[in-house]
């Protein structure tokens, strides 16, 4: 008998069996092939955009993503830098190889967490709980818990052209009967599809007709650690090219053979990834699209055509990566395909990602219909954690929409559903300001040392670099400077505006010009680490917004600590719309903020219902 059971060795199985094993959970993990953990089937990368800072509370939490990025990546860059603070995030160019080699390491060498090659078959079932899962071969291994994390292998089939094939990524066996199962449950699912573009042999790019694209020369990591790897001076670059007027060409002859064209594809594709005959088709008026070609590893000698995700036939790929400057005696080592699989509805799920109708069974990843690594991680991360918490009789961890962008994902997930694949975007958080790069452990490390992830040591290192951040504030208030000649000679040299009366280090620092290493010049900052200078100097340069984006979210967030009762009937509240008795129902929201947030359900409804529950509260 295992405590906890999770299917799936992909990036959100790796996060759920090491959360498990690591809160002293007996947990077993199954996987097809053992070799296959975490790997990296699409992009060779981990971050970007949003994701770069789920990756960092992935590591505030106690996850492990953002140590094996650091361990494994060949290229790391800060993306937005010029920007401000909300919309900056790391981004690692991985070694595909390296990193499900690290992962597989970490995980054999866990304790309290066996592995075994092996596919489910069926989950099993007793009086309505899921108690543990059946194997193909029908043996039967019995858990107080299960986690789900499937990916896109249920029911998967590979699109090339004409041509379908029911496999799973990287021509890995697909799961069949699973998904079956779940129908036969209860459990709507659906059909969404994701793809992956060529890649082409290294040798055969001249790079010299592309723009190259180096990493950053500062050390940088996502784990907050700061235990860095590698030499920042032996990155790998990146290469930049872009389709043409023939490229487009060849693709519009074309558009019938591709799946997506065709008819094969029943699956709904990815909005913010689209497939380069579907860019061509919704953007028309694009002259060109931008092509990036990535390595994938140092062991290979394959480059990723980023931004050329298609399921064209094998011939006509060969015309199109041909069209492209650069790529003109270019070899595809490994055709670009499109993938079809079955997803849940995760509108059935609890902000903890537990099933509302089946005890003790969680879902993480892609099959609740997110895309990404990345999103996959943190879900793995949080189903691993809030099964143990309750196995440990604890309450659940639900992170809010103002403390992490997993607290966002997953409200999304579990109050909007999902059309298309789910991607996290910056756009998607509206207190995106207090959800930076820069304080994600400040946000999440202390739930972190409450579960049991965080070490203690790890928590005290915490609780110094917080010490020091607020001492260095307060050194840069308390320090007045004077107009002197000398100091007004500096500011002009740092093209700044001269000082007329006497100021403080802390006022002048808000000035956009002025950065906190300008300080220097006046106050020794040697003893400061990099993150603890930075986090001082967009605490006050951003201090007025940010002190209302947290009073905005305290105003909103009240409605997300007014519980609503579990036993609850819509039915018998008088007035509230037809609609949203339906959604209400279906969806069964735990408060009145994630009520609020159900498409279909409107503020007047909201009232009826606050009403309704002050009314069955006083009686």
């Amino acid at each position: 008998m295992y405590d906890v059971i999770v299917i799936g060795g992909g990036h959100a199985g790796s996060e759920a069996c090491l959360a498990a094993a690591r809160m002293n959970q007996k947990t077993l993990l199954v996987t097809g092939n053992i070799n296959m953990i975490s790997s990296m089937p699409c992009n060779p990368s981990v971050g970007g955009p949003a994701k770069g800072i789920v990756v960092r509370e992935i590591d505030a939490l106690g996850g492990e993503m953002a140590k094996v990025a650091d361990k494994t990546q060949i290229q790391m860059r800060l993306l937005n830098i010029s920007k401000g603070p909300a919309v900056r995030a790391l981004r690692a160019q991985s070694d595909k190889v390296e990193y499900p080699k690290e992962m597989k390491k970490t995980i054999l060498q866990q304790d309290n967490l066996e592995v075994i090659e092996a596919y489910v078959d069926k989950l099993y079932i007793n009086d309505g709980i899921v108690s543990g899962v059946i194997l193909e071969d029908g043996t039967e291994i019995k858990s107080k818990k299960v986690i789900v994390t499937t990916g896109t292998y249920m029911q998967a089939k590979i699109l090339v052209g004409d041509t379908v094939k029911n496999e799973g990524p990287d021509k890995e066996k697909a799961s069949m009967n699973l998904s079956t199962q779940l129908r036969e449950l209860g459990f709507k699912t659906t059909r969404l599809k994701t793809g992956t573009p060529p890649r082409i042999k290294r040798d055969t790019i001249d790079f010299s007709k592309t723009e190259v694209h180096e990493g950053d020369k500062v050390e940088r990591t996502f784990s907050f650690d700061n235990i860095y790897y590698k030499d920042i001076n032996k990155q790998e670059p990146c290469y930049l090219t872009y389709t043409n007027e023939i490229t487009h060409n060849i693709i519009e002859l074309n558009l019938e053979k591709s799946s997506m064209y065709s008819g094969a594809v029943e699956g709904v594709g990815p909005r913010y990834c689209p497939s380069i005959e579907d860019k061509l088709v919704r953007f028309r008026d694009k002259e060109r699209h931008q092509i990036f070609l990535e390595p994938e590893s140092l062991s290979i000698d394959e480059m990723y055509v980023q931004g050329f995700s298609t399921s064209m036939p094998h011939d006509v790929q060969d015309r199109m990566i041909k069209s492209i400057s650069g790529l003109e005696h270019a070899e595809i080592a490994k055709y670009a395909y499109a993938i079809e699989y079955d997803a849940i509805d995760p509108r059935t799920l609890y902000p903890t990602l537990e099933s509302k109708d089946y005890p003790g069974l969680y879902f993480a990843g892609q099959v609740n219909g997110t895309s990404g690594y990345e999103e996959a991680a943190c879900q793995g991360l949080m189903a691993g954690i809030n099964a143990c918490l309750k196995l440990q009789d604890k309450e659940p961890l639900v992170l809010k929409r103002n403390e992490a962008y997993i607290g966002v994902l997953i409200d999304d997930l579990v109050t909007k559903g999902v059309n298309d694949p789910y991607r996290l975007l910056t756009s998607r958080a509206e207190y995106r300001l207090l959800l930076r790069h820069d304080n994600a452990d400040i946000r999440l490390r202390h739930y972190g040392y409450q579960i049991g992830l965080i070490t203690k040591e790890q928590y005290q290192n915490h609780q110094i670099k917080i010490d020091k951040i607020s001492n260095l504030k307060s050194i840069l208030e308390d320090y007045y400077i004077s107009p002197t000649l000398e100091v007004n000679e500096y500011f002009e040299k740092i093209h700044s505006t001269k000082l007329k009366e006497k100021s403080s280090l802390y006022a002048l620092l808000r000035r956009p010009e002025i950065k906190i290493e300008h300080m220097n010049y006046f106050i020794d900052l040697s003893e400061y680490s990099f993150e603890e200078k930075e986090q001082a100097e967009i605490d006050i340069k951003y201090e007025g917004y940010i002190a209302k984006s947290q009073k905005q979210a305290e105003k909103l967030l009240k409605m997300d600590d007014y519980k609503i009762p579990a036993d609850i009937n819509y039915d018998v509240i008088h007035n509230l719309a037809l609609e949203a008795k339906e959604k209400l129902k279906r969806i069964k929201p735990l408060t009145i903020g994630q009520a609020s947030r159900i498409s279909g359900v409107n503020p007047a409804d909201i009232s009826i219902l606050l009403i309704y529950i002050k009314t069955i509260n006083n009686l």
